[in-house]
């Protein structure tokens, strides 16, 4: 249900494309009507005042694994979406995996499409799979709205989704050239040049063994048929900064590349990891500081585009918590509701300041997307919008927040930034720590919501 009457937010930041500056947002019909200074606010229009509270487009999360169909006993669109909305997110992008069955094919989506009914509290796309065998269906996945296409070049984690070769990218790159979609691609390129796991409760044992160079020979191969094709490359969660050089490189020649890293490559690293706490395992692993220092600088500088958490949780007992098999635990960190604090957090330690928080969640994440209408806070856009503390610190409770499972490798710490509320289309979707209304999330397709 979007307002039909005018609702007036108000507070001392308001991050604009000119800056953080005092304003006050006009929400009528899910829409930003208008942006004015306070004292310009029409007689008799309801207002909320926020204070020293900021006000910020909406977080849009490319990379999201809400695993419904099939494995909702990971997550879901109910938990999922609540939990974004709880964390000031939404938009979210959802992966073709780890659902079942997975998002290859026209018939895939519509069942992805119809699990999600009745139960998205914010707006939701999808990107579509390619494996080796459904070159085919790239084409009426594309035509049904897909927003993507996602190929791993390792294996995925799960059978039903393997690993696409040069052979699939082939044939496919060209498809996606012609019609402007993104091809995503997990960035690790396995060879026999890395070290064995001898102890899996070792952490940098488990790092070591899936090295720096399987991303670099990775992103290597992928410019090297974007060069070829044409087609749109986006390189999912960046862990390895030694491939940056490559991507600077590429980008001044002009290349259609674009790159994203996770929340956790940019708070945690390696030599604060113990050993066996399988929480923190993802693909790529979580890198040393010096690192993820290099990340860092790669995202101030540009090189990196945008932050996407790539929320991918399982069960408790996938994770292997009590026996600390690093092997055999699920790879994937659990972080969606947490997306702006955990960035924030480690952003402000960098000297990054409010209004790169809200390019790299935001504005950037929506021009990758051709999101035309989100993204920025200005009239005609829609009333999509967060308000939050960044001065605010809040000690993490896996068991408070609204994933399915209370699993994530960021429980105990204290964070900054704790979100207040979040509007949808002009209507609060969460406020003072209650996800509430209907769940009115659209589907967004290529064309935009």
């Amino acid at each position: 249900m979007k307002t039909s009457e005018c609702v007036a937010l108000v507070s001392e930041r308001v991050i604009l494309k000119d800056g953080v500056r005092e304003a006050a947002v006009l929400m009528q019909d899910g829409m930003i009507a208008d942006v004015i200074s306070r004292n310009e606010i029409p007689t008799g229009i309801q207002t909320e005042d926020f204070g020293n509270d900021v006000i910020m487009p909406g977080l849009i999360d490319a990379h999201v694994h809400i695993n419904e169909p099939g494995r909702t006993d990971w997550e879901g669109f109910e938990t999922a979406t609540q939990a974004a909305a709880a964390g000031g997110v939404t938009t979210l992008m959802d992966m073709p995996l780890n659902s079942a069955p997975v998002t290859t094919s026209v018939s895939s989506l519509l069942k992805k499409i119809d699990a999600s009914t009745g139960k998205r509290f914010v707006d939701c796309g999808f990107y579509g799979g390619l494996i080796p065998g459904n070159e085919h269906e790239i084409e009426p996945l594309i035509e049904a709205g897909i927003t993507g296409v996602k190929a791993f070049l390792c294996h995925s984690g799960i059978d039903d989704f393997p690993n696409a070769t040069e052979k699939e990218l082939r044939a496919v790159m060209p498809i996606l050239a012609k019609h402007d979609i993104p091809l995503l691609v997990h960035a690790e390129l396995v060879d026999a040049n890395a070290p064995e796991i001898h102890h899996p409760q070792k952490y940098q044992e488990y790092m070591r063994s899936r090295p720096e160079h399987w991303e670099v020979n990775a992103i290597k191969m992928m410019l090297n048929l974007c060069r070829e094709t044409g087609c749109r490359v986006h390189i999912v969660h960046l862990a390895a900064a030694s491939a940056i050089p490559i991507l600077e490189q590429a980008k001044k020649e002009g290349l259609p590349v674009t790159v994203e890293t996770a929340p956790h490559y940019l708070f945690f690293a390696s030599e604060n990891i113990q050993d066996a706490d399988t929480r923190f395992k993802c693909a790529p692993p979580i890198r040393t500081e010096s690192n993820r220092k290099l990340l860092w600088e790669g995202l101030i500088s540009g090189l990196i585009d945008f932050v996407a958490t790539d929320h991918s949780p399982s069960t408790l007992s996938l994770k292997e918590l009590e026996s600390g098999n690093l092997v055999k635990a699920w790879g994937g960190i659990s972080s969606l509701q947490l997306f702006l604090p955990a960035l924030w957090s480690a952003a402000k330690e960098e000297g990054c300041s409010l209004g790169d928080i809200a390019r790299w969640t935001s504005k950037n994440p929506a021009a990758f997307l051709g999101l035309k209408n989100k993204g920025n806070i200005q009239k005609g856009m829609k009333a999509d919008l967060v308000v939050w503390q960044p001065e605010e610190r809040f000690r993490v409770d896996a068991h408070d927040l609204y994933h399915k499972n209370p699993c994530t490798p960021y429980d105990g710490y204290e964070l900054s930034g704790r979100v207040k509320a979040t509007w949808l289309d002009g209507v609060k979707v969460f406020d003072s720590q209650k996800v509430f209304g209907k769940p009115t999330g659209e589907i967004i397709k290529k064309s935009g919501v």
